[in-house]
């Protein structure tokens, strides 16, 4: 029986069994997490999107695989490790609208229903994302336990994201800011 119990915890926790009855379903929203960029949002979309719709650097083969690409949507993994060696798998879609918006829908994953969306607003070179989404979860309390859990653990790997995103968009605004001042001379 514990054997049985310690299985279904990893199958769920990892992702590879995701419990969706429809049963007691319980939403909890993802965020509001906003930051603000010193970068244009033309910048700060291309950074987000880059690891989709082009090739994905090697420092993130361990977080994300993109298993199909299309136009302006691709099928990814993602990879979150959560404790004791486990690695949370998400499959999700995301979709690109350039340049305001970032949406994804968890297709597969610990939890039976996520949609988030990041969203870019620019104010005088400088850009606002915004990110926000809503999670659910089935059988009642459990679900509501279990989405509080997971919930806690998505914010703040997206915080993580946003900050790194927010960092390379700066980096590459910078560079292209002093380009651009070179070529002036």
């Amino acid at each position: 029986m514990l054997a049985a119990a310690a299985g279904a915890y990893v199958g769920v926790v990892s992702g590879r069994v995701t419990v969706d009855l429809g049963w007691g379903r319980s939403r909890r929203p993802l965020g509001p997490l906003v930051v603000t960029i010193a970068a244009p949002r033309e910048v700060v979309f291309d950074v987000i999107a880059a690891p989709y719709l082009g090739r994905t650097p090697t420092a993130l083969a361990g977080k994300l695989r993109v298993l199909e690409r299309g136009g302006d949507m691709v099928l990814a993994e993602h990879y979150t490790p959560v404790r004791g060696g486990l690695v949370a798998t998400t499959v999700e879609t995301v979709r690109f609208s350039r340049p305001e918006r970032v949406s994804f829908r968890l297709v597969r994953g610990p939890v039976p229903f996520v949609e988030e969306e990041f969203l870019l607003q620019e104010r005088d070179g400088a850009t606002t994302l915004r990110y926000q989404g809503e999670l659910a979860a089935d059988l009642w309390a459990l679900g509501r336990w279990w989405g509080e859990v997971v919930g806690r653990r998505w914010d703040a790997a997206v915080a993580a994201s946003l900050a790194a995103a927010g960092a390379e968009a700066e980096r590459r605004a910078g560079a292209r800011d002093a380009a651009s001042r070179s070529r002036g001379r």
